[in-house]
C-alpha cells in the first residue's frame, strides 16, 4: 500500500455520541486507519477507540457526559463555569467510569490530538502516547466555558477547536491520502462570523493572550476553508464525509440520556449504511 488512511473526528460536545457510534461501527468492522487525528470531544472517543473499548465509546458519550453536577447550575456554583471539566474528568471519567488514562502509552496506533497553545497562538497536534491527563483534559474544554488548563508556567492550553474544527488539514500535512470524516453537523452547515461581543469577552477573559480572541474572530473563515478541504478530497474520489442523517435533538451542552442512546445508534447505523463506500477507501 503507497498511501495512507487517515480518521478525521470532529468535535460538538454531547453531538460527539454520534461519533461514539460510529467508532463503535469500525471496531466491530476491525477497520483501523494509519493516522487518526481528534478535536474536543472527538479527541475523548478517539481515545477510546484506540484502547478498541466500545464500552467507553457508548458509556461515556450516553450516560455520563451529560452529568447534572458537570453541567450547568452545579457547576457554576462549584467552579464558576458553566462546565466544571475538573468534575467531568477527575470524578466521573476517571474515578467513576475507571477510564484507562495510564493504557493510552501503549497504544500502538498514530493518533493525534489538537490543542490550542496559548503562549505561541494556535493548534497543535500530540501523540496520544505522549499526552498528560491535563491535556486530555484541555482538549475538550471551551474558551469562556471553562477554564484555561496550566500545564506550567510558561504553557496554558484550551480546546483545539479554537481554529481547528475538522483536523483535515494535518491529515493532509502528514502525507494521508484516503480519509474518513466522521463529523456532527452537514457538511453544508454554514458557520456564522463569531458574534463580537463574544470576541470582546474574551478580550476581557484572556488579556494576556490576544490570540485566542483573534482566532475565534476568524473562526468561520477556518472551517470555511476547511470544508473546502475536505470538499476537494472527496471530489478527487479520495475521502468519505460522515454526519448525522436526521435532525436530533441534542446540542453541544444539552441532551437527555434517551437523545444520546439515539444519536449514539444513529451514527451506528449511518455508517452500516455507507459501509461500501467505507471498506473501499481501504483498497
Amino acid at each position: 500500500m503507497d498511501y495512507k488512511t487517515s480518521l478525521v473526528l470532529e468535535g460538538g460536545g454531547l453531538r460527539g455520541a454520534y461519533t461514539a457510534g460510529c467508532l463503535s461501527w469500525l471496531l466491530d468492522n476491525n477497520l483501523e486507519f494509519d493516522n487518526a487525528y481528534g478535536i474536543s470531544t472527538g479527541a475523548i472517543h478517539l481515545c477510546s477507540y484506540l484502547l478498541k473499548s466500545k464500552n467507553f465509546l457508548r458509556i461515556i458519550s450516553t450516560q455520563y457526559i451529560n452529568d447534572k453536577s458537570s453541567i450547568g447550575a452545579s457547576a457554576v456554583l462549584r467552579c464558576g463555569r458553566i462546565v466544571d471539566y475538573d468534575y467531568l474528568f477527575n470524578t466521573l471519567f476517571i474515578d467513576t467510569v475507571q477510564f484507562p488514562f495510564s493504557r493510552l502509552k501503549d497504544i500502538k496506533a498514530n493518533g493525534y490530538i489538537g490543542l490550542y497553545e496559548l503562549e505561541k497562538g494556535g493548534t497543535e497536534y500530540h501523540p496520544i502516547q505522549e499526552i498528560c491527563l491535563k491535556e486530555l483534559q484541555a482538549s475538550t474544554t471551551l474558551p469562556i466555558i471553562g477554564k484555561v488548563m496550566e500545564i506550567n508556567k510558561d504553557r496554558h492550553i484550551l480546546d483545539g477547536g479554537i481554529t481547528e474544527m475538522l483536523p483535515i488539514k494535518q491529515a493532509l500535512k502528514d502525507g494521508c491520502k484516503k480519509h474518513l470524516v466522521i463529523a456532527t453537523k452537514p457538511i453544508d452547515f454554514v458557520r456564522k462570523p463569531s458574534k463580537k461581543f463574544v470576541v470582546d469577552l474574551m478580550k476581557l477573559v484572556y488579556p494576556k493572550w490576544p490570540s485566542v480572541s483573534e482566532d475565534y474572530s476568524i473562526r468561520d473563515k477556518n472551517y470555511i476553508d476547511q470544508i473546502s478541504r475536505i470538499k476537494d478530497v472527496i471530489d478527487r474520489g479520495d475521502g468519505l464525509y460522515i454526519c448525522p442523517s436526521r435532525k436530533t435533538n441534542v446540542t453541544r451542552l444539552n441532551g437527555s440520556r434517551e437523545d444520546l442512546e439515539d444519536l449514539y445508534e444513529l451514527g451506528y447505523n449511518d455508517m452500516e449504511a455507507q459501509k461500501e463506500k467505507i471498506f473501499a477507501l481501504f483498497k
